[in-house]
C-alpha cells in the first residue's frame, strides 16, 4: 500500500493527531474492503494518492474551515472523511443511499474519533438543512446534480462563494454545457505532481 507520507509532502501543516488519524485512515479501508467493497481492488494498493489524496485536493481549492459541508454519494466516505480530518472545525454530513456503504462510513469515523461528521443513510434530495457547500466525487453528470442539491446550498450570501465542489476527470466541456450556469474548472495537476491527476479536475459551481 502507498504510504501516508504523500500527505505531508503536500500538507506539511499537519499536527500529530492529524497525520495518526490519516495512517490509520488507510489501514481500516484496507480491513473494510475485505468484508464490504468500498473501493476496487487495483484501488485499494494506492489508497493515499488515488482516494484520500484526491480527495484531499478539494482542500487546496477551497478552504472549508468553519463551514458547513454536504457530501453526496459519499460510497465509503469519499471525498468528505479526508476532508473532515483535515479541517476538524467544519461540520460534514455524508450522505448515500446504500446501507452497507454507510456502514463503513459509520465504523470510520468512530473509530477516528471524527465529531465533525454525521452519515446519513438516505437518498441526497431527503437532506435537510442548508449548506455552504455540496462536495462530491463524479456521482453523476452536472446537470443532474444541479437540480438535486442546489436547494440545500446557502446562496443567501454570494460573497461568501458558497456552492458545488465535484471531483471530475477527462473533457467535461459538453457535460457542463447543459447546466447553463457559470462554472470554474481546475485542473488538479495544478496542486500535485503525480501522473494520476493530469487527467482530474475540480468543478465549482457557485450559487
Amino acid at each position: 500500500m502507498d504510504s501516508s507520507t504523500i500527505l505531508e509532502k503536500y500538507f506539511p501543516q499537519l499536527s500529530a493527531q492529524q497525520k495518526a488519524q490519516f495512517q490509520e485512515l488507510g489501514n481500516l479501508y484496507v480491513e473494510w474492503n475485505e468484508k464490504i467493497n468500498v473501493i476496487s481492488r487495483k484501488d485499494i494498493e494506492h489508497i493515499y494518492e488515488r482516494h484520500i489524496l484526491h480527495a484531499l485536493a478539494i482542500g487546496k481549492f477551497q478552504n472549508l474551515s468553519r463551514k458547513k459541508v454536504l457530501d453526496v454519494g459519499t460510497g465509503g466516505g469519499f471525498p468528505g472523511i479526508p476532508l473532515a480530518i483535515l479541517f476538524p472545525d467544519a461540520e460534514f454530513t455524508l450522505v448515500d443511499s446504500i446501507g452497507k456503504k454507510i456502514k463503513v462510513v459509520h465504523a470510520i469515523v468512530d473509530k477516528l474519533g471524527l465529531e465533525n461528521v454525521d452519515a446519513l443513510h438516505q437518498r441526497a434530495e431527503k437532506t435537510k438543512g442548508k449548506f455552504d457547500f455540496v462536495v462530491s466525487r463524479a456521482v453523476t453528470r452536472m446537470k443532474s446534480f444541479v437540480h438535486w442539491v442546489h436547494p440545500m446550498i446557502q446562496s443567501e450570501k454570494p460573497e461568501d462563494n458558497c456552492g458545488i465542489i465535484a471531483l471530475k476527470g477527462g473533457d467535461l466541456e459538453e457535460e457542463m454545457a447543459e447546466i447553463k450556469r457559470m462554472y470554474q474548472e481546475v485542473s488538479i495537476s495544478k496542486y500535485f505532481s503525480e501522473p494520476f491527476f493530469e487527467t482530474k479536475k475540480i468543478i465549482f459551481v457557485p450559487f
